[in-house]
């Protein structure tokens, strides 16, 4: 047995029976098309539900069992995300089965977040949504998502890196920024040089370096996956004097470990005084790796030193460096007797 549909004025209905409880309620909607999608996904619900004897949960209550447990495995960021997702954007959607939630009611809500907000924040928003959903599906709770929607085309803007050639302008910056928080002066080489998160940074230790192997292996991460880290001499050089056995290696005065945050005033200081603007901890991280892949380091090692699941997250991290391109136009005009100085001679 399957539903039947019932037209009540403009509006259709759909009816169904599963061990003897009948069913009937009003698909919002005036096209038959739109309302057999919703009419099939209420009638699938329901036998899930009755064979698991369970009700299938709203969004809100979803989101509530996804937290309680991650809560201990997943980082203080990706669960503020959630709970602020939770708390100010599930408009409508918050109260329905989430068996109810259709295409179309996504895209409604979609566009309803769209009018205050960027396309970038859309898609964020989409991202936890299915995030949630689709761990209800892997769960068990419903068979399959009852939604599709791509995201929104964006168009790629080139985002800051730290120029190499300011790079010590830009540190001597933050040093005297920082004079009397040195810990944050050190945090932000760590994030330079070796591209740990903020978090990571403010957590980092001494007892996870390898002086001999010259190495960091980060103790406490997101994805809790970690291989060593190269470190560069120079942030050797600086971490030397400092050395300790055990302990954070870039502590508050007071010995306690950062908030989140901390690195923000030093960091805009010193951007002005190189005279560029956009450079946060997350584009360091950037910096950092954009520079492993104009020095040849292959994507792969620079995803396993960053850490990520994928390789093409880590694509979304490497910007063009316009210098390195310009200096290899130039070379490639050289060998092909085009540049400026080589006409100029020839001429001569």
């Amino acid at each position: 047995m399957s539903y039947a549909m019932i037209r009540v004025k403009r509006v259709w209905h759909y009816r169904f029976q599963i061990n003897g409880v009948r069913v009937q309620k009003s698909t919002r909607e005036t096209f038959r098309k739109k309302a057999d999608v919703v009419a099939q996904q209420a009638y699938e619900a329901a036998i899930y539900a009755n064979r698991n004897e369970e009700p299938i949960p709203t969004l809100s209550q979803l989101i509530v069992w996804w937290l309680d447990i991650h809560y201990p495995v997943s980082s203080k960021h990706h669960l503020k995300s959630i709970e602020i997702f939770k708390k100010y954007h599930l408009y409508e959607l918050g109260d329905l089965p989430i068996s109810a939630i259709t295409t179309e009611l996504v895209e409604q809500t979609r566009n309803l977040h769209l009018m205050d907000r960027k396309p970038a924040s859309v898609n964020h928003w989409l991202r936890i949504l299915k995030l949630v959903c689709m761990w209800a599906v892997h769960r068990g709770i419903i068979p399959k998502l009852p939604w599709h929607i791509t995201m929104l085309k964006l168009q790629k803007k080139p985002r800051t890196i730290l120029p190499i050639k300011l790079a010590k302008k830009w540190l001597d910056a933050v040093d005297a920024e920082t004079e009397s928080k040195p810990g944050v002066a050190t945090a932000i080489r760590l994030m330079l040089g070796i591209g740990l998160r903020s978090t990571e940074a403010s957590g980092a230790r001494w007892e996870w370096i390898d002086w001999e192997r010259k190495a960091y292996t980060p103790g406490e991460t997101k994805g809790r996956e970690a291989d060593p880290i190269p470190m560069p001499d120079w942030l050797i050089d600086h971490l030397q004097p400092l050395r300790k056995t055990t302990g954070l290696i870039a502590p508050k005065p007071s010995g306690e470990q950062y908030a989140p945050g901390y690195a923000s005033k030093a960091m805009s200081a010193a951007n002005k005084s190189i005279g560029i603007s956009g450079l946060t901890p997350h584009r360091l991280r950037g910096t950092f790796a954009t520079l492993l892949s104009e020095a040849g380091v292959p994507v792969q090692t620079i995803q396993r030193v960053l850490r990520h699941k994928s390789s093409i997250t880590t694509m979304s991290y490497l910007e063009i460096n316009l210098d390195t391109a310009s200096a290899a136009q130039q070379a490639i005009a050289e060998k092909m007797q085009l540049s400026g100085a080589k006409m100029a001679n020839d001429t001569a």
